[in-house]
């Protein structure tokens, strides 16, 4: 397993939704990628460099899994952060040996 990546500012948010994909799915590829300063005075930009995200995550548990499920798994995951703390999460989720995820 690699090290996280983060991408653009980081901060608590990034580094939580880390740490509960990881708890949760054990991903054995996690990129959290914080797109909040291509938003910068867009709407859900509240101004805390921490409103949009992408999550790139490949994990066993995706195996056999719809990519909606895979989706509903992420943010199951993330509990109240997308919606209520994040404006706007694009998620990339794949299994191992998948060649492109979705």
């Amino acid at each position: 397993m690699g090290s996280p990546k983060f991408t653009g500012m980081t901060g608590s948010v990034a580094q939580e939704i880390e740490e509960l994909l990881r708890s949760a799915l054990h991903p054995t590829h996690l990129d959290v990628i914080n797109d909040s300063a291509l938003h910068h005075g867009h709407s859900g930009d509240d101004g805390s460099g921490e409103s949009h995200f992408t999550v790139v995550i490949e994990s066993p548990a995706f195996e056999g899994v719809s990519r909606l499920q895979r989706q509903r798994m992420v943010n199951a995951a993330l509990g109240d952060i997308p919606g209520e703390r994040v404006h706007a999460l694009a998620i990339k989720a794949r299994a191992p040996g998948d060649h492109k995820g979705g």
